[in-house]
């Protein structure tokens, strides 16, 4: 099986399938800091020494999410950096989640 940062996300026209919450806890455990929010919603806060590496990584994120088309709420504070992930055609969780999710944990 491969690793989830091994795959690519796969593009959303309403197609996808959205996961089960038990299916959501198995690949949850594949992630590194993540958490499962109201069972439809994946989050993850970073922290970085100032602004200026937070919307560093920020501007990653956004070309990482580009790349994969599959794109992330994005949250920037001084110092601080939030993801939330959800796929919005679905309304809640889908493969391409975890996926993106682990790519984030790479940058």
């Amino acid at each position: 099986m491969a690793r989830l940062c091994e795959l690519t996300c796969k593009a959303c026209r309403g197609e996808a399938d959205r996961l089960s919450a038990e299916q959501a806890r198995q690949l949850l455990g594949q992630l590194k800091g993540w958490e499962l929010i109201e069972g439809d919603r994946l989050r993850k806060a970073f922290k970085f020494p100032d602004f200026a590496s937070a919307l560093a990584f920020v501007n990653r994120v956004g070309a990482l999410a580009e790349s994969q088309q599959h794109h992330p709420d994005i949250f920037l504070a001084w110092g601080r950096v939030r993801i939330e992930l959800f796929t919005h055609k679905v309304k809640g969780l889908t493969e391409s989640d975890f996926v993106l999710a682990a790519k984030l944990d790479e940058l």
